[in-house]
């Protein structure tokens, strides 16, 4: 194993990252690849939120573990995720989950993305390039949804393709004072639970 990835690993290992599959799976995708600049590459094992293209960024590597182990993706589930950006998040889930169902509104991530999911021979993911804040367009059921980008108010019609004893994992509030939360599913409504503080570009 590369020697800053092992680092990165006891990093997450010392933060109460616990998950042994959450971590396993850290291990086998390389960062790396879902970083197009050469000069960012040397980077990549760096905790910490690096640019990509269109102006978006591929977040620091404790949040997409912390996000993924909070969100509990279980070989039986299919997920909803809502922004693709480098691809990378997508695939840490495609690896844990039965399915991956990923939205992008940028064209060039979108395209960058899916060429990287080929390339690594990711094939339980279905990516489309379009507006992720109206969830998937096929009416559906998830039984995860991760939100990658920040909204004020947590989507209704997200909330509306949770499952039942669905969870999902979204950052809400301003910029300045987003919190990811956890969204689960219980009988006929919804419970929030407030986790940490974080800062993640606008959903658009």
């Amino acid at each position: 194993m590369d020697e800053r990835l092992e680092s990165l690993i006891h990093l997450l290992q010392r933060n109460a990252i616990a998950d042994p599959r959450v971590l396993a799976t850290m291990k086998d995708i390389p960062r790396k690849a879902f970083i197009e600049s050469p000069g960012l590459k040397p980077l990549a094992y760096a905790d910490e939120a690096l640019p990509i293209e269109c102006g978006q960024t591929i977040s620091q590597p404790y949040i997409v573990a912390y996000m993924t182990e909070r969100l509990n993706v279980q070989r039986k589930h299919d997920v909803l995720e809502i922004g693709t950006g480098s691809g990378y998040q997508t695939a840490i889930l495609s690896r844990l989950a039965r399915h991956v169902y990923t939205i992008e509104i940028h064209e060039e991530l979108h395209r960058l993305a899916v060429a990287r999911f080929k390339a690594l021979g990711l094939t339980n993911i279905t990516a489309l390039c379009g507006d992720g804040s109206k969830g998937w367009p096929v009416p559906r059921l998830f039984d995860r949804i991760l939100v990658t980008a920040g909204v004020i108010a947590a989507p209704p019609d997200l909330i509306g393709q949770l499952g039942p004893c669905g969870a999902m994992v979204i950052p809400l509030g301003r910029t300045s004072s987003q919190r990811i939360m956890l969204v689960v599913r219980n009988g006929s409504g919804v419970e929030f639970q407030s986790l940490i503080p974080v800062r993640f570009v606008p959903l658009l």
